[in-house]
């Protein structure tokens, strides 16, 4: 929806007139490269998308939060000072989560009225949930510093972890923070190069000169991904302290080069074990090339580099499945598409390819439906530019 439309229909909603309302908005995002390294203290390699979650925001005189969104039936009203008792909230449980982190940060918040309108694709991997929260971090804590006369700006890097906190504490979902960190800090044309570690991160500039980011989703419902995903985890700590006994001060996956695992990789005696961390190591180096490839305006190269991850992720870490294979398998065999690799957690979920623009057309059809053919399912298709991060709309 336009914002004259959204304005229109917070007034219906709320009463009240269009002049006073404020319009702030954050994106989902999509990692172009960099998969699994998040948690072994890696680089990951995110940027954000144009879709987005907007939010419609008028202040109150009152300690309530009032809540609904343009595709939902369902209205919030929440006390500011109860926000214990909204955890189990079907929907509005994120928004006041990041409310309850936000108080116990200490910042001053006041009674507001919302209206959400969400772009981003729910459940298909693209941070829906991190776009609200740092869509709603922001606003509250704008109308907050000015219902209490503080006169600063609002610090997008800790927007993003209070982010992550809510979905931590009060939604009870143990994510990272690239998400979040994604869409509070994105650029337009630019990817960010973050270090899990310490998040220092740099904008990079992505220049897709006649290239469309196309996102595939696979619609499989991801059963296996998080008893996987804490699979991994163990598998990983196991290989560090593996590698410890000859390099004592790396204290995670991403302090160790990938010289220096093929000098000691020979110690990882259990396979499996060996193959996890291979991925991580080798990840974190198609990261920093990556980096270097895009410094140069060498999208080419670039491609390759996502090839190779997915390869990599469907033999070393074995996190992808039919479904992702296939689609990447697909997307390859279209001319124009110079990179294809899964995003996110895996097994199911969604692809992320590098498409000339002409092409974009004839890669959804022919992907659609040979993946149909292949796997009996529906694949949906998002093709997005590079956005910016959270921020008011003036």
């Amino acid at each position: 929806m336009e914002i004259k439309d959204l304005k229109k229909r917070f007034v219906e909603i709320y009463g009240g007139a269009e002049e006073d309302l404020r319009v702030f908005a954050s994106p989902g995002r999509v990692n172009l490269i960099g998969e699994h390294t998040d948690y072994n203290g890696g680089y990951v390699f995110p940027a954000a998308l144009t879709m987005k979650t907007t939010i419609i925001a008028r202040p109150r005189k009152d300690r309530e939060v009032h809540l609904a969104a343009t595709d939902l039936e369902c209205r919030v009203k929440a006390s500011l000072d109860q926000l214990e008792q909204y955890k189990k909230l079907e929907w509005g449980n994120y928004q006041l989560g990041v409310a309850d982190e936000l108080q116990k940060a200490g910042y001053q918040l006041t009674g507001c009225e919302l209206l959400y309108d969400d772009t981003v694709p729910h459940g298909g991997g693209l941070s829906s949930s991190a776009a609200i929260e740092v869509a709603t971090a922001l606003t509250l804590v704008t109308l907050g510093n000015e219902a209490n006369g503080i006169n600063k700006e609002v610090d997008m890097v800790e927007m993003a972890k209070i982010g992550q906190k809510a979905e931590n504490n009060y939604v009870g979902v143990n994510c990272g923070i690239m998400d979040q960190f994604a869409s509070a800090m994105g650029k337009a044309n630019h990817a960010i190069f973050l270090d899990c570690k310490d998040l220092s991160y740099k904008l990079v500039p992505l220049n897709l000169k006649g290239y469309k980011i196309v996102i595939s989703n696979t619609n499989k419902k991801r059963s296996l991904a998080h008893s996987k995903y804490n699979e991994r985890r163990s598998e990983c700590e196991r290989g560090l302290e593996i590698l410890k006994n000859v390099l004592p001060e790396a204290s995670c996956l991403g302090e160790i080069s990938y010289e220096q695992f093929k000098q000691y990789k020979h110690l990882i005696e259990d396979e499996v074990v060996r193959k996890r961390v291979e991925h991580v190591i080798s990840e974190d180096d198609r990261v920093l090339k990556s980096v270097e490839a895009l410094n140069k305006d060498d999208i080419a190269e670039f491609g390759k580099l996502m090839i190779a991850s997915h390869n990599s992720l469907r033999d070393l870490y074995e996190v992808t499945g039919v479904e992702l294979d296939t689609l990447v398998e697909e997307a390859l065999k279209i001319e124009g598409v110079i990179g294809s690799r899964m995003t996110g957690a895996g097994f199911g979920g969604c692809t992320v390819s590098i498409v000339k623009e002409e092409a974009v057309e004839k890669f959804i059809e022919q992907v659609g439906k040979n993946y149909f053919e292949r796997v009996g399912l529906q694949a949906s298709f998002y093709v997005s530019e590079v956005g910016d991060g959270g921020k008011e709309i003036k």
